[in-house]
């Protein structure tokens, strides 16, 4: 079991590499897929994936720089970017719209997240 200050080094990292990612996706939409991807549609739903990806990124950070980093909350904000953002990628890359039905999941898991940050204990 690691210390609060192990797990919140443990969420400092997977917010900087999950932001990273972000931002890198985010500019790959904006700049990589205009040409191969006709769809103005199928950009603005990448768009989306990366908005949500990157404000969830800073949840992230939240739940590190918390006193007592709720795990909870950092495993439904991971799930929820590779559930809803994820889901989002890969229906632009693949134009199968089918994976429209896992985006709620990841939405739910961003909610629950952000009510679990919530509902935390703040004392350290």
């Amino acid at each position: 079991m690691l210390h609060r200050q192990g797990r919140s080094a443990v969420w400092w990292t997977v917010s900087g590499v999950i932001g990273a990612l972000g931002v890198g996706l985010g500019a790959f939409g904006a700049h990589g897929l205009k040409d191969a991807i006709g769809d103005p549609h199928l950009l603005e739903v990448w768009q989306t994936g990366a908005r949500y990806h990157l404000i969830h990124t800073l949840a992230l950070c939240a739940v590190a720089a918390h006193p007592r980093p709720p795990r909870w909350a950092g495993g439904l904000f991971v799930a929820g970017i590779l559930l809803f953002s994820g889901s989002l990628y890969t229906m632009t890359l693949t134009g199968s719209s089918w994976l429209g039905a896992i985006t709620p999941l990841g939405g739910m898991c961003f909610i629950a997240g952000w009510l679990v940050l919530a509902f935390a204990p703040r004392t350290a």
